[in-house]
């Protein structure tokens, strides 16, 4: 009842004409920094925190985690128009997001991802506010072996990704893992990989890969094709936003998304990115047209999107009761409360109680802030697709390079971008897919360090001594065989009809 009580008093507060001013200009920031390829959630939390060393701590611990919460939202948008995700875990609502953009169908997939992430982002801070403490303890729980084997558990779904050709698919995954191996040995110090060169000593920078394979390729890719023609974004179905019902029918996708995107989100170091792509595949999986998926599918939008918001809300957890960052946004969250003499764990709850219940009531009224903020917003993010391709593709260009240069001002990036660029053209030249090599890139160095550091700990069977480390990785097995022998199953039924015609 005091809980009840105490948020009730801390939304009446937060209704104020000047704390709705904060949230609105971090909503704002917090699209704008998402919608930027080489400006990640933390990067934009981070670029923040000096300009809240004047305010009450509550009131910054509301700002910031309103930019928090939008920039997740934020990189569906270039995603979506441009196939330029903004963020590593945008990459996923590209899958389905960018095809319905392509289809003239852009109004409705802006729509879906801005939808998803609000119901994501509600079902996370609800979350947050009710299991807190409860999950936080199990989160705990878990030892370098079962982070391994969630790992493994996302790389299974390479299995689904690769459609009909999952060798094609494995190859692609089996690149990216090896792209991971090159820099200095994290447990050794030794260099692998290098050739001598210092630029590669910490391996490629993330995010100018992500750029280049994504948005630099679809482009080599159009330019070869010299199809020129202006890109179609609405036709008379996509001319609409979605009404409710439309929405109301991709509830249980959006649900199951946000239960994966919270439970993910609550183990440290996992991120938004893994639990997206983990709530893509499980609706690939369960999907009675899963042939659809990666072609322009409403369910493939929402199944990344709603998880990438709702691991706002299980990152937090770990933060706010423990003082472990379930994220690098959370981390950086958890300094700035720390500049502000607040100290993360279970002591905030009982010495600084209005803190916690201002930034709860922060996260319901700053979803709603971009709800509205979203809807008026995709009138004008439309218009992207409408420049003619001979400006946008110079354009798109520009911004990936500018996008790999910022992340750490180097030329070194940007060359990164403009390689990986190639790497994704060749691939889809002779048609493997992008996704399992971008699983492998977020999964590798969770893989590698974790097994490296459970047998450090208990030996070579580490992974096999924990149960549910076990279960985890028999579910992994289960995840990468069903999907094999069920495409072969197909491709021997569709053998024998054309026998017997």
């Amino acid at each position: 009842m005091d809980s009840l009580l105490g948020l009730l008093r801390a939304t009446g507060q937060l209704l104020s004409l000047q704390p709705l001013l904060l949230i609105t200009v971090g909503i704002s920031v917090g699209i704008l920094a998402g919608a930027m390829p080489g400006v990640s959630p933390s990067m934009g939390v981070a670029l923040m925190v000096p300009f809240t060393y004047a305010m009450d701590p509550s009131m910054a611990l509301v700002y910031l985690a309103a930019i928090y919460l939008a920039a997740n939202y934020g990189g569906a948008i270039t995603a979506i128009m441009i196939n330029t995700p903004g963020t590593p875990s945008a990459v996923v609502t590209s899958f389905d997001g960018h095809p319905l953009c392509v289809q003239g169908r852009a109004r409705e997939a802006l729509g879906l991802a801005l939808v998803a992430s609000f119901v994501g982002g509600a079902f996370g801070t609800l979350i947050l506010m009710l299991f807190a403490a409860p999950l936080a303890s199990v989160a705990l729980k878990f030892w370098p072996a079962e982070y391994f084997s969630l790992a493994v558990l996302g790389l299974s779904t390479i299995a689904s990704m690769g459609g009909e050709n999952a060798l094609k698919s494995a190859m692609s995954a089996a690149l990216g893992l090896l792209v991971c191996t090159v820099g200095m040995d994290p447990v050794l110090g030794v260099n692998r990989f290098t050739f001598g060169n210092v630029n590669l000593f910490d391996g490629f920078e993330f995010i100018p890969m992500l750029i280049g394979l994504l948005a630099l390729s679809e482009i080599f890719v159009e330019v070869e094709e010299f199809d020129f023609r202006p890109q179609k974004v609405e036709d008379e179905a996509g001319s609409k936003w979605p009404g409710f019902l439309y929405y109301w029918k991709l509830r249980a996708a959006m649900l199951r998304a946000s239960i994966i995107g919270t439970i993910v989100g609550i183990f440290p170091g996992a991120g938004a990115t893994i639990a997206a792509f983990i709530s893509y595949d499980m609706e690939k999986r369960i999907s009675k047209t899963p042939e659809r998926f990666g072609k322009g599918i409403p369910e493939g939008v929402v199944a990344g999107e709603a998880a990438d918001s709702a691991s706002v809300g299980g990152a937090l957890v770990p933060m706010l009761t423990l003082g472990i960052p379930g994220s690098a946004t959370a981390a950086v969250l958890m300094g700035a409360l720390m500049i502000h003499d607040l100290q993360p764990g279970p002591e905030l709850f009982v010495k600084n109680p209005d803190v916690i219940y201002k930034l709860y009531a922060s996260l319901f009224i700053g979803n709603t802030v971009m709800l509205i903020l979203g809807i008026w917003g995709s009138k004008l993010w439309i218009n992207v697709t409408r420049v003619r391709k001979q400006l946008l593709f110079p354009l798109i260009f520009a911004f990936a390079m500018i996008g790999s240069y910022a992340v750490n001002s180097s030329m070194w990036d940007v060359m990164v971008c403009l390689g990986f660029g190639i790497v994704g053209y060749i691939l889809k030249r002779y048609n493997y897919p992008l996704p399992p090599f971008v699983l492998g890139m977020v999964l590798g160095e969770m893989a590698e360090m974790n097994l490296r550091r459970a047998v450090m700990m208990a030996g070579p069977t580490a992974v096999f001594q924990r149960p549910i480390s076990v279960t985890m990785l028999a579910v992994a097995a289960l995840s990468f065989v069903i999907p094999v022998i069920s495409a072969r199953r197909k491709r021997a039924a569709k053998a024998k009809g054309s026998v017997a015609a």
